[in-house]
């Protein structure tokens, strides 16, 4: 269940108030790939317990979609995963340049246009 998309998903649940109601447009949108590919991505995840789909009771042509405990607890493996993986990575800067490159990050963040 590993894949930028896959994650992606988990991160927008994750992420989503307890009262929203997003279903596959709407993750769709969120993930950044089209409606079959989220559908895909959402089954799969279900399939592995990671996602809950439930009917919308406002709308019964539409799931309502949220992440489960085990989709909560895959995802702090992850971050913690990637967490390490920088530490070790920064491991051999010093502090000033531990900065230096946050700052120069934050700055190409800023001024990335997708």
């Amino acid at each position: 269940m590993h894949g930028g998309a896959r994650i992606r998903l988990l991160e927008v649940l994750a992420a989503a108030s307890p009262d929203a109601r997003l279903g596959i447009s709407e993750v769709a949108d969120a993930i950044g790939v089209d409606q079959p590919r989220a559908s895909r991505l959402v089954a799969d995840a279900a399939s592995r317990g990671l996602v809950s789909r439930e009917v919308d009771p406002r709308d019964a042509r539409k799931s309502v979609l949220a992440i489960t405990q085990a989709g909560r607890s895959l995802l702090d493996q992850i971050r913690s995963g990637r967490r390490s993986a920088v530490t070790d990575a920064l491991a051999g800067f010093s502090e000033e340049e531990a900065a230096q490159l946050a700052e120069l990050l934050t700055r190409f963040v800023a001024a990335w246009k997708p």
